[in-house]
């Protein structure tokens, strides 16, 4: 297992029991489970993207060196919802903090609690590691996951601008 940044290595490979909700780290024989969760996720946002940032991106997290994680949920011994989160530096903070990038489950397990089990398993794991602070972003249209959001963390009122280079 990797140690990035001082943080407990032994502890990004925990596994989380919510109900009958497993939550568990990807492995490299979860690739077509993955791609089908990828490719819904990207769906929701109208978003696609080419075979190789597939190939890059799973790649990445499975890669020691890399700062990225995915976690799966399984529910009936089937992965059907997924996290992915990257560590980095912070300048207010001494420990790292985690940036959950992305946050998928599929409609029919929506409200059944899985996808709160995949943030709070963020919540354990970055805690159990070291690490100091988990946020992310949204989008404003996205009310049934804010609803979520709004119960599991703080909306801290920042508005995100981006600029593609």
């Amino acid at each position: 297992m990797r140690a990035l940044y001082g943080l407990d290595a032994k502890a990004f490979g925990l596994t989380r029991k919510a109900g009958a909700v497993t939550v568990r780290l990807l492995a490299k024989a979860d690739r077509p489970h993955w791609d089908r969760l990828w490719e819904a996720y990207l769906a929701f946002y109208e978003t696609a993207l080419p075979p190789t940032q597939y190939d890059l991106t799973f790649l990445r997290y499975l890669d020691p060196t890399e700062p990225m994680f995915c976690y799966l949920a399984e529910h009936g011994g089937r992965p059907r919802g997924l996290v992915h989160i990257i560590l980095h530096r912070h300048g207010w903070l001494e420990g790292p903090t985690c940036y959950l990038q992305d946050l998928f489950v599929d409609p029919e397990e929506r409200g059944t609690g899985m996808g709160r089990a995949l943030i709070e398993h963020v919540y354990e794991v970055i805690k159990a590691a070291g690490g100091e602070r988990v946020y992310w972003l949204t989008h404003e249209t996205n009310a049934t996951a804010r609803k979520l959001y709004d119960r599991v963390a703080k909306n801290a009122g920042f508005i995100q601008y981006t600029k593609t280079l």
